[in-house]
């Protein structure tokens, strides 16, 4: 019996043929919505008889393969004399319908005919009529083409598309049998489990078979990337899933999963695995300008992508960045595209959270029933939340409008008034706002959206005429913000609010998501289970609340793998509130000095924001160099500091440099200061001698400013307490980040310092992880230490 292969008509044709060059300099946005519309209108046209959205399947083999075709036809049409039946394929456009030719888009046509065929086959229909109805976005017009074939020439047709598609389909398929039977004898990578490993892989493994969700709180250190890889692959291997998203916030999370599938491959696993790295970073050209006039790489991209694509997956299994970039060159295709078109065929994808979860850059192309068959595991899934903020609100400028209103007076008066208009808008809201430079709505900007759909409409027109120019760089990037504007417009609801700013002649207007759980759950729908690890989604409610859990979602929390007597722990109760850093300042560097000089070793310093991190730095390092201490302990020392510091905006190498002084064995002892929360706070691993000890200045609160402020509110309408929800969870959460640097592995010990006197109240000592729970409480100048616990009132 021939082996299935399951594929759907648009996957089919498109493969077969798409053709031509990349040309991102500008693409019109036809949203889903308005897709919709402009199909209900011409479907609303048709008669009595005919018939909408018909579903249609048919079987052919070929070779060794049975190949199930399906897809879903817009309409059915029969004729006036009932005679002959006409398929009609809908398309949407923001093209000039006029410029619309009957074979300008082959791939339309052999989707259109993939019906034909079906629905002929099963009725015994010698002939069909094929229709092709193009529908104008903004202007509503309409234009067909009908072309009327034998079922023979269908019949022809299809096998041929078949026979393109085969070797590909082959090689899948050959893939998948070495990759199925690879699992079955997989074994678990280590000679054992770690304490807690087991319990947080069965939840995995549990939470996939029954499709739910899982939110896991599993302390640093546990192999939690393993925990949740391990038992998806073998939900793989029995047929429960097809692929599984590794998502991640940071590049160097990336590499961990990278890392841990690596190691299954030596186990014997065959697996394709896949990193999409983002297209400014992986981009082989000196700027990125996706264009075939500029770029080779963009230039006949779709005339190359297919044997690209087949050469590497029958070639390579770990499709890491330089191994993407290396085919890339190879076959002369554009590295980030050739990425996403490979994830559509990997078992496995490494990537950020926002190829799923974002609405603007979610990878598109992957069908209902292909996400049925997959599974999300969100890695430092604590991130997700301020991260999907960012994803679902927007904001516009008043200067943009103003500029643009400057550049096309005189040459473009549509244009430069629709400019003018929003222009005009934002400065009678500055007039509005006055003195209190900040506004608060609960509502739309109705008379801003319809400025902007109108500037949009125009702009789009602007930007077609000029594509094959060089069309104004300030124009695409105002119209992408726009657009975005109006997109998120139509995502609104209670859970937002429309806040407004004024800094001097500049208006911000942005519509900010107070509460994205909702949309997370939305964009999440399809997906056969989600699992949401983390060290520190504490408490977890909060968390289960806020990233969208359902009333049959899971959670579970796994205890410290480690030994107690691996981590000490030390409370210095010194106020780091703002109003008494100052006075604070040369305590804390005292206490910091203190540390690192008695006990030798490498640390990390963690503060709450730069300016705090500069200022302690500077009372700190006048420490280091004061001459008359040095003298007093020139006897005794015998290592030297070395302090680092954290700059704003570090590249990749300036990161590894800062990392790589963290060295073993060293008479240095080396000091980074580092921001809570910033690329140094989770992610990174220092093992062993690398790391003696961390201190953390501060809880971690997040500024006040406006934003929070509003995030505090909406949470006290709700019934929750908004300041916890604002304010102190997130700066808690930073806190056991930075924190969790220190004991990575059984071998693992080291002192952690956490310098604030709200430590030792109870709600902050309530969020403090378990095993940090029995401190020292330290005086000023670190002498005596006294014994206290989290679990006593007056500790």
């Amino acid at each position: 019996m021939p082996s299935i292969v399951n594929i759907s008509v648009r996957s089919l044709v498109e493969y077969v043929y798409r053709s031509g060059s990349i040309d991102a300099s500008f693409r019109t946005k036809t949203t889903l919505t308005e897709g919709t519309k402009a199909h209900q209108k011409v479907q609303k046209q048709y008669s009595e008889l005919d018939q909408r959205e018909v579903y249609v399947s048919t079987e052919i083999v070929y070779q060794d393969l049975l190949f199930v075709i399906d897809g879903r036809c817009d309409g059915l049409l029969l004729d006036a004399d009932g005679v002959m039946l006409t398929i009609d394929e809908i398309k949407s456009t923001s093209e000039d319908i006029e410029q619309i030719r009957e074979d300008s888009h082959p791939v339309h046509w052999a989707q259109a005919k993939c019906y034909a065929y079906i629905i002929a086959k099963d009725r015994g229909l010698g002939r069909m009529r094929i229709q092709l109805t193009y529908v104008q976005m903004e202007t509503e017009a309409t234009s067909r083409f009908v072309m009327e074939t034998s079922f023979e020439d269908l019949e022809q047709f299809i096998q041929d598309m078949v026979m393109k598609y085969f070797p590909y389909a082959e090689a899948r398929h050959a893939h998948e049998q070495r990759r199925n039977q690879s699992i079955k004898g997989l074994p678990f990578p280590f000679e054992y489990y770690r304490e807690g490993q087991r319990k947080l892989a069965a939840a995995v493994y549990q939470t996939i078979s029954e499709g739910h969700k899982l939110f896991a709180k599993a302390p640093t250190g546990i192999g939690k990337t393993m925990s949740t890889l391990f038992p998806a692959v073998k939900a793989i291997g029995e047929g429960k899933l097809q692929r599984i998203f590794y998502l991640t916030a940071k590049t160097i999370t990336r590499t961990a999963a990278e890392e841990a599938y690596s190691l299954l491959q030596t186990k014997g696993l065959d697996l394709h695995v896949v990193t999409i790295t983002a297209k400014d970073k992986v981009c082989l050209k000196e700027e990125v300008r996706c264009t075939k006039e500029y770029c080779e790489f963009a230039d006949g991209y779709y005339d190359r992508i297919n044997e690209a694509v087949l050469d590497l997956l029958t070639q390579e299994t770990m499709l890491t960045r330089p191994v993407i970039e290396a085919y890339a060159r190879k076959h002369r295709v554009c590295p980030f595209e050739f990425s996403l078109d490979v994830a559509y065929a990997a078992d496995a994808v490494i990537c950020d959270y926002n190829y799923v979860f974002d609405p603007q850059v979610n990878l598109k192309r992957l069908f209902e029933e292909q996400k049925r068959k997959s599974a999300l595991l969100i890695d430092e899934a604590h991130n997700l939340l301020d991260r999907a903020r960012g994803m679902y609100s927007s904001d516009l400028c008043k200067t943009d409008f103003l500029e643009l209103q400057r550049m096309f007076k005189g040459i473009q008066t549509e244009l430069h008034d629709a400019a003018k208009a929003i222009n005009q808008y934002l400065i009678m809201l500055r007039k509005q706002i006055g003195e209190s430079q900040m506004q608060v709505a609960s509502e739309l900007p109705e008379s801003l959206i319809a400025y902007l759909e109108v500037f949009v409409a125009l702009a789009e027109r602007e930007l077609v005429a000029t594509r094959s120019a060089s069309p104004s760089q300030l124009l695409l990037d105002v119209y992408f913000r726009a657009q975005s504007f109006l997109r998120i417009a139509k995502l609104y609801d209670e859970r937002y609010v429309t806040f407004s700013e004024c800094d001097r002649s500049e208006v911000t207007v942005k519509l900010f998501c107070l509460d994205p759980s909702h949309l997370l759950k939305e964009m999440g729908k399809g997906y056969r289970s989600h699992v949401f690890f983390s060290a520190t989604l504490t408490p977890l409610s909060y968390f289960m609340e806020s990233l969208g859990a359902g009333e049959d979602d899971y959670s579970v929390s796994v205890p410290s793998p480690f030994a107690e007597d691996q981590l000490e722990v030390l409370i210095q109760p010194l106020s780091t509130r703002y109003q008494d850093r100052e006075r604070s300042r040369a305590s804390i560097a005292l206490t910091l000095y203190e540390l690192v000089e008695e006990r030798p070793g490498n640390y990390l310093i963690f503060c709450p924001s730069y300016a705090y991190m500069s200022s302690i730095y500077e009372a700190f390092t006048d420490l280091v160099n004061d001459e008359s201490r040095t003298e007093v302990h020139s006897e005794e020392k015998e290592h030297v500091f070395h302090v680092l510091i954290q700059q704003p905006q570090m590249s990749e190498e300036e990161r590894e440099q800062f990392l790589a002084e963290f060295g073993t064995a060293s008479v240095r002892t080396v000091i980074g200061f580092a921001v809570m929360g910033g690329i140094f706070s989770e992610g990174i691993d220092l093992v062993g001698d690398r790391l003696t000890g961390v201190a953390v200045v501060g809880v971690g609160l997040p500024q006040v400013g406006p934003e929070r402020n509003l995030i505090k509110a909406y949470m006290d309408r709700t019934g929750k307490n908004g300041y916890e929800y604002a304010y102190v969870f997130p700066g808690m959460n930073k806190v056991q980040q930075a924190g969790g640097r220190l004991i990575r592995s059984e071998t693992d010990r080291g002192v952690l310092l956490l310098i604030d006197d709200r430590y030792l109240q109870p709600l902050y000592q309530r969020l403090l992880p378990e095993e940090w729970r029995n401190y020292k409480v330290l005086p000023p100048r670190m002498h005596k230490p006294v014994i206290g616990h989290s679990d006593r009132s007056d500790s």
